[in-house]
């Protein structure tokens, strides 16, 4: 068994339980600057749903508003938030417009991977969050074996250049900026280069046909001998980023920002419904034990969807807190688990709560002008991205016989049986 160092008070298990919740005037103070943007981007949501109408609007108000800018180190101008704060303002954000919400993942990420750079690329690329320029991510490919990619990088005349196609670039569409996956002959791993969305040579596409998240600016992007500066080349590492954990969390503070939309409407249909069964109480629906019973159990059930994500973010700022002296093995893996752990309990709990939903009303509810169905297929959507059992497997892997987890994930096309290979610890996110 792999021996490591007290990351927590319970080890693997319940490693936030010591830890205060702090700052709530801090809090109350940045969620009484953002709300208005949110309930602004709520009030279209549903409409941009309906007519598949991306939200570029919406992404520049928050731009303006300095929300894009929130995790910018004072030393470069910016005002930080901790972890826990920024993933609390994303859940309130995907309660107003889940996509939203999700296509800032990636550029949120990216400041976290720029935070741990050397300061060169640091004095680079925060200046240019700060100024609200967005950052999405093209990582994920089709056909590609598992723990390799297609998209290249080679020098050529003494520049380097990009070529490749992706899927699933979420964010991509809305950036300034495509963070990509690839590989160069001769060099271990996977590398990152960041290259401009508006170069001649990168085309992207709002092709994505999923169910759910439609507006996520999820699709293709085709990269064709994309100039990249060698600065602008990186190499992750899996001891040197807490960026997966973060990358995984965003989603799940997408899922209880779905949660506490489900309950939102569920309550107002509630408070306006005026027909009733004759296999109920014969009352109105607002004053039935049961349907009040419901709701009360969708509301309990999101809430502890929301608690569970405040506690994995407040295990990321422990693990970057320097007052903690976390090696960036002990401090990845205390970030990771805690995330992981998240990820097995907190889907469940919210398509619980976006299928429940229905459970409030009648057949009037599956109306296609109400577009109910919205928060299931969005959670459904969400919760795909990184199948829970395998999350469950690696935490029990870890408590049981110390095997860490994988810390740069990455999907593909399986091996052969007979020659599938170790798991790659270098690798992308889908």
């Amino acid at each position: 068994m792999t021996a490591f160092p007290d990351i927590g008070t319970a080890g693997a298990a319940g490693a936030t339980s010591a830890l205060p919740a702090a700052g709530e005037a801090r809090y109350a103070a940045l969620a009484a600057r953002f709300r208005p943007v949110f309930d602004r981007i709520a009030e279209g949501a549903l409409n941009r749903e309906q007519t598949r109408t991306l939200p570029f609007e919406q992404v520049g108000w928050l731009k303006d508003a300095g929300f894009t800018a929130l995790r910018v180190p004072a030393a470069y101008g910016g005002d930080p938030v901790s972890h826990e704060h920024l993933f609390r303002l994303l859940v309130e954000l995907a309660e107003a417009d889940p996509n939203v919400a999700h296509l800032l993942r990636s550029h949120f990420s990216f400041g976290e991977t720029v935070a741990l750079q050397p300061e060169p690329f640091r004095d680079r690329w925060f200046p240019r969050i700060l100024a609200g320029q967005i950052f999405g991510n093209a990582a994920s490919e089709r056909g590609n074996a598992l723990g390799t990619t297609t998209t290249k990088l080679r020098r050529q005349h003494g520049q380097w250049l990009l070529s490749g196609e992706k899927y699933y670039t979420t964010g991509s569409i809305f950036a300034d900026w495509v963070v990509v996956m690839a590989s160069t002959a001769g060099v271990a791993g996977r590398q990152y280069a960041v290259v401009p969305a508006s170069a001649p040579q990168v085309r992207i596409l709002d092709d994505w046909d999923g169910f759910g998240q439609p507006l996520t600016g999820t699709g293709s992007a085709v990269f064709t001998d994309v100039p990249v500066e060698a600065e602008d080349i990186l190499t992750r590492r899996i001891t040197s980023t807490l960026e997966p954990a973060f990358f995984q969390l965003c989603l799940l503070a997408v899922l209880a920002g779905i949660g506490r939309a489900a309950v939102r409407d569920a309550t107002t249909l509630v408070q306006g419904r005026t027909r009733t069964f004759n296999t109920g109480s014969g009352a109105l629906f607002r004053d039935d034990p049961q349907i009040q019973e419901h709701v009360g159990t969708l509301a309990a059930k999101t809430y502890a969807a929301e608690a569970v994500v405040a506690a994995a973010a407040r295990d990321l700022d422990a693990a970057s807190d320097p007052d903690l002296g976390l090696s960036p093995e002990d401090a990845f893996l205390r970030a990771e688990l805690a995330v992981q752990q998240a990820h097995v309990v907190v889907p469940p709990l919210v398509l619980d709560v976006a299928g429940g939903l229905f459970e409030v009303t009648g057949a009037s509810a599956v109306g296609r002008d109400k577009a109910l169905d919205r928060h299931w297929r969005n959670a459904r959507t969400v919760a795909t991205h990184n199948p829970r059992i395998f999350k469950a497997r690696a935490v029990g892997d870890y408590l049981i016989n110390g095997t860490l987890p994988e810390g740069l994930h990455s999907i593909g096309e399986a091996a052969p049986a007979s020659d599938s290979p170790t798991p790659s610890t270098s690798g992308a996110t889908n």
